[in-house]
């Protein structure tokens, strides 16, 4: 949250939609803020006006464009707190996660074969190799996850990352999990997801842009081929336990 003090970088009040998006930055720095994770309670309006030197009619205008974008959450008689609500549909439409990120993923990776810092690259050599040692899902999904991120963050695209972001979460749903560690077969699928992990990151430290989209599009064709052969009507429901082999796209 901006200093009130500092009003040399707040724009005066009655300065109409220039104030209303200084107030939208301001807010939405705080609610990425790593500090203030998903459950987090913001102050209160009138707080936020008088921290931020702006009118109250601009911070709930910039509060209802941070609800609509799925940033907050607003809960009669509580207050709003920082996540959106969790839309279960999408998060159980497997279909359509992997159809967006066939047309996302593979361009982040040709960016970061052009874009890839040599720090950001070895630390993809590094989580590929982890990803390799993991022996049951939970542990392979974190890694996983970590990986496809850095390679988004590599991407030195802040826009591509957010929409990384969007799917990425609904991709950590558990039942979205669930399906995968189904499609992969258990350990026999361990071994490809890896070796495509390695192409992956070999491409983008070869700066070879068309190698590293080819090689992501081939690795989430393969999970989605294996998603179409199980067909929707027979995905099964999630297991309450704890799955016994690695899971990783």
């Amino acid at each position: 949250m901006p200093d009130p003090h500092q009003a040399d970088h707040a724009p005066a009040k009655g300065q109409g939609n220039m104030t209303s998006a200084y107030a939208l930055e301001q807010l939405r720095a705080w609610v990425d803020d790593a500090g203030h994770p998903n459950g987090t309670r913001l102050p209160t309006e009138r707080q936020l006006s008088e921290q931020m030197g702006i009118g109250r009619r601009a911070i709930r205008r910039a509060l209802e464009v941070l609800e609509a974008e799925g940033r907050i959450t607003r809960r009669q008689g509580a207050g709003t707190f920082v996540g959106g609500q969790i839309d279960t549909t999408a998060a159980t439409d497997f279909f359509e996660i992997m159809e967006v990120r066939l047309r996302l993923e593979p361009q982040l990776a040709a960016l970061a074969a052009l874009r890839a810092k040599p720090v950001q690259i070895a630390r993809m050599h590094e989580l590929s190799d982890r990803i390799a040692q993991c022996v049951d899902a939970d542990e392979g999904e974190l890694w996983d996850g970590t990986l496809h991120r850095q390679i988004a963050e590599a991407a030195g695209n802040a826009l591509f990352l957010s929409l990384f972001d969007v799917v990425n979460r609904i991709r950590q749903d558990p039942a979205w999990q669930a399906v995968r560690e189904r499609a992969r077969g258990g350990l026999a699928g361990h071994a490809l997801p890896v070796a495509q992990h390695r192409a992956i990151v070999d491409a983008i430290a070869a700066r070879d842009p068309q190698a590293a989209a080819e090689q992501m599009r081939l690795h989430l064709l393969m999970l989605q081929e294996k998603l179409i052969r199980l067909g929707s009507a027979d995905l099964p429901a999630p297991d309450t336990g704890r799955p016994d082999q690695p899971a990783h796209a």
